[in-house]
């Protein structure tokens, strides 16, 4: 082919141009698949449409209720547009409607403006979508909004806590203590107390109760140090608290109390009871007079017999009905969330509310201990504030449920639980009865050391020193209860309560002290820190550890 001369002006060529964008052409490749590269086109330039300079409009693809503006339909408007502004030419013959991609809305980067913010910039309202709740995430036809669960039977194993230190090289501050810590050293151990102080404490509501009665972790620690603090076999110096609560003169003997008797309550209902029914005939006196709206009692588990369960009592004939006692802790602070018992108590601010709290030496340490500081305690505040009366049952020693009535009773004795009418411990023995009150088993005490909690061994609080009453068998005949009062509120309670008691001077109190003494020298021959009133009130961790023998940041060492 021969090359033509054009003999026309450059205006009468430019005339003639076609204004079609011109693209460079792919090359055509192999059936074989050989890799071949686009040559760039030399000399040529790309004319993009406009549409193609922006990104579609936040107008159009926001949740406005309509279905958003197609990209072919945004291209059109984008490209009409440009038409509109393809007069306005620069000086470097690029049209204005390319460089801003042809809308005003659009950023010369090509981006766009947010979809709350209008032209003027200012903020309009946004509005969010609630995720939902307890749904997962079917991800072939499931909502965004759905989440995304466990498919079943897949066990996801969370990794150690000791990969925290390895991921990102920090170490624990000193001052902190977790939880780790009191599962190391007090409920590894074998000797938690079952009090449930702990998870009363916890202020993010992280420790809960497991199915072995003991407490657990549930959700996240945050090192606040609580829940060591305030256990009566961890960071709680407890003979510290007695102190605090009742005096110096409760460091020894049987403590300095207002006064003392031996008492029953005159009626007919005190046969189911233990020791002539005092308790219940406080709380129930407590309840009619409006002094408290309910009482935190020990109660039959339905489905395991004499296995004892935390129970708030609104009335006489809920607390006549629960009168006795069972031999195995509540973890009654562990209770103390109001909103479980919601449907029992008035419809009132719980500033308004009153209650009672019944339980071991060690539950009302702990309770007072608690009481004592401002500090938020999470789900169960409300129900520490509104404890406004203690009564402690005089204790040496509680069981472990399945280890008294499964091993001992049942397994090695023959005894079964349903068999079981009443129970009782008094002078050194184990007394079992029947429905009938027929003695089935009368035993030393000592040959159920090993179904008692381990704990129980440091307790040198036999009478409940940081109670307002205290009351038990010791000291006092058959069918009387022995009474200590010991506050000004324990006063109020037995002047309310002393019309309905048949009662005289305590009728020996020589017993009493001469158990709280082998109480307490048991205590020290088990505890391995010093017993020491005059110490503070909290010991850390650290000091904790070089008695007991326990390991530092046990959640650094793959806890």
């Amino acid at each position: 082919m021969t090359e033509e001369h054009d003999e026309r002006t450059t205006e009468e060529r430019d005339s003639d141009v076609d204004d079609t964008p011109v693209y460079p052409a792919v090359p055509e490749t192999d059936a074989d698949g050989d890799e071949e590269s686009v040559p760039t086109a030399s000399s040529a330039r790309i004319h993009r449409p406009d549409s193609e300079h922006g990104t579609i409009p936040a107008d159009g693809v926001g949740p406005d209720g309509e279905e958003p503006e197609s990209a072919a339909v945004a291209a059109a408007a984008t490209a009409e547009t440009a038409n509109e502004d393809s007069s306005e030419i620069r000086s470097d013959g690029v049209p204005a409607s390319e460089r801003n991609g042809g809308r005003p809305g659009l950023r010369p980067d090509g981006g766009a403006r947010p979809a709350n913010v209008d032209a003027d910039g200012t903020l309009r309202d946004v509005e969010f979508t609630e995720p939902a709740e307890g749904v997962s995430q079917d991800v072939d036809s499931g909502a965004p909004d759905e989440r995304v669960g466990v498919p079943e039977r897949v066990d996801l194993d969370t990794p150690g806590y000791e990969i925290r230190s390895e991921m990102n090289d920090i170490e624990t501050p000193d001052e902190k203590t977790w939880f780790m810590e009191l599962d190391e050293a007090v409920i590894d151990d074998g000797r938690c107390i079952q009090c449930g102080t702990c998870v009363s404490a916890c202020p993010s509501d992280s420790i809960d109760v497991g199915d072995d009665d003991l407490p657990k972790l549930v959700k996240m620690c945050t090192g606040c140090s609580l829940c060591w603090d305030f256990c009566p076999r961890g960071g709680l110096r407890y003979e510290r608290q007695w102190k605090i609560t009742g005096g110096d003169d409760n460091v020894s003997g049987a403590g300095d109390p207002i006064t003392e008797f031996s008492a029953k309550v005159d009626d007919d209902w005190t046969g189911g009871a233990q020791d002539g029914g005092v308790v219940t005939g406080i709380l129930a006196t407590l309840l009619e007079a409006g002094e408290i709206d309910g009482a935190l009692i020990a109660t039959e588990s339905e489905e395991e017999p004499w296995k004892a369960e935390s129970y708030l009592a609104t009335s006489r004939e809920d607390l006549i009905e629960n009168a006795g006692t069972i031999y195995n802790q509540t973890l009654a602070l562990g209770n103390l969330d109001l909103d479980q018992w919601e449907h029992k108590l008035p419809d009132e601010p719980w500033e308004n509310l009153s209650l009672a709290l019944v339980g071991t030496p060690c539950e009302i340490e702990g309770i007072r201990a608690l009481q004592d500081f401002e500090w938020e305690y999470g789900a169960q505040e409300e129900g520490v504030r509104a404890v406004d009366y203690t009564i402690a049952l005089m204790c040496t020693k509680n069981f472990n449920y399945y280890s008294l009535m499964g091993e001992h009773l049942e397994e090695q004795r023959g005894i079964s639980p349903d068999e079981i009418g009443k129970m009782d411990v008094l002078q050194g023995k184990l007394m079992v009865y029947d429905h009938d009150d027929r003695m089935m088993l009368e035993e030393d005490i000592e040959n159920f050391h090993d179904a008692a909690l381990k704990g129980c061994d440091e307790c040198a609080d036999f009478t409940g020193y940081a109670a307002d009453v205290t009351v038990g068998s010791v000291g006092s005949a058959d069918e009387y209860s022995s009474v200590i009062v010991r506050t000004e509120q324990g006063l109020k309670a037995w002047e309310l309560t002393e019309p309905i008691l048949e009662y005289h001077d305590l009728e020996d109190r020589s017993a009493i002290g001469g158990l709280q003494s082998w109480d307490k020298k048991k205590a020290f021959e088990s505890l391995e820190r010093p017993f020491d009133p005059d110490a503070p009130r909290f010991i850390d961790y650290a000091d904790h550890a070089e008695h007991y023998g326990t390991v530092l940041n046990p959640h650094d060492s793959g806890h």
